[in-house]
């Protein structure tokens, strides 16, 4: 069933990598674009390249850190393989959503607690969105006009992925600091749903929910054990996703363009991850390039945009893919064939 399930989601990437293809490359020059390729100084992309694996590692090292602080004898070197699993089937997946289950996989593999693992796991992904939120609001809050100058063709989008992420962590927080109050909600849906399409289910689903709702508490318990802890997880995830967002500004240099400061361009790009964040694509394919060519088009000019964003996003996505699909099959050879031979 999971390789099933596995399939399927290659199939739709490649479904929804092909329709980009199209929409991006559908009557454009691509002798022309080929000599603007040709005339840009590499070595930026090479330090994009780097600061994409920067980027992955930063989440082990958050891994690594809250593990340690709850006890966990984990090896750093592992926490490696965890972070490279987790952004290749959160890169293949709709909404990022294979991302944690095939890094526990794996954590069970190790013999690590599963549910330590969801705890530490769940309180990565609050971090990781709770960041995405406060830059978005802050930019729709305060309206910066060198920055909305940029983003009113697609402010829709915007305000779209601001809610989005907004209600998502918040959602989250209900869960982790109110569970007996998210659990009457879910299981008052479920008891609707229920009567509605006359399932039997009703029963098994209250059961699983009764069950998550520890998972929860637990997350609670840890957040206000370790305050202290949560906010260095903040700041490192903070760093993490600016690091990630300079890339555009790497490639914007490596054109030999200029006129617009790393700023500004940091922060549109990191608008165009709030706004894509929570659409059900595979690494926001497809919206993330229509977003850039809108935004980037007054920045980089008609005739550059496009070779700015094939860069761009073939650093920060396609060679991030890439990376850690190979990792992804030295975690299957290392750790999960360790497990076996174990087990």
């Amino acid at each position: 069933m999971k390789n099933k399930k596995t399939i399927l989601n290659l199939l739709f990437l490649l479904l929804v990598f092909a329709l980009t293809l199209y929409y991006v490359f559908h009557g454009e020059d691509m002798g022309a674009l080929a000599a603007y390729l040709k005339q840009a100084d590499v070595r930026y992309w090479i330090a994009g390249t780097v600061l994409v694996v920067i980027f992955i590692l930063s989440e082990s090292v958050i891994i690594y850190y809250m593990m340690r602080s709850v006890g966990q004898p984990v090896i750093l070197t592992h926490c490696f393989l965890y972070s490279f699993v987790g952004f290749f089937f959160s890169a293949i997946t709709p909404s990022a959503t294979g991302g944690q289950p095939a890094q526990l996989y794996f954590m069970k593999k190790d013999r690590l607690s599963i549910s330590i693992s969801t705890l530490i796991l769940m309180v990565v992904t609050i971090t990781y969105k709770a960041v995405l939120v406060v830059m978005g609001l802050a930019v729709v809050i305060f309206r910066p006009p060198v920055i909305m100058r940029y983003l009113n063709p697609v402010i829709g989008w915007c305000y779209l992925g601001v809610a989005l992420n907004v209600f998502c962590v918040a959602f989250m927080m209900i869960l982790v600091f109110h569970p007996t109050l998210a659990e009457n909600i879910l299981v008052s849906l479920i008891k609707v749903f229920c009567r509605i399409t006359h399932s039997k289910k009703e029963k098994r689903w209250i059961q699983r929910i009764s069950g998550a709702m520890e998972k929860y508490r637990s997350v609670a318990d840890y957040l206000r054990k370790n305050k202290r802890v949560i906010v260095n997880v903040l700041l490192i995830t903070f760093v993490q996703r600016i690091i990630w967002f300079f890339i555009t500004y790497l490639v914007y240099l490596s054109f030999s363009l200029q006129g617009v400061d790393p700023v500004t361009i940091t922060t549109l790009q990191g608008m165009i991850s709030v706004s894509v964040d929570m659409l059900p694509l595979p690494g926001g394919m497809g919206m993330s390039e229509t977003l850039f060519l809108a935004i980037f088009r007054p920045i980089c000019g008609k005739d550059f945009v496009l070779p700015v964003m094939v860069v761009s996003r073939g650093i920060s996505y396609y060679t991030q893919l890439i990376i850690s699909a190979i990792m992804t099959g030295a975690a299957y050879l290392t750790i999960g064939g360790a497990g076996r031979k174990d087990g």
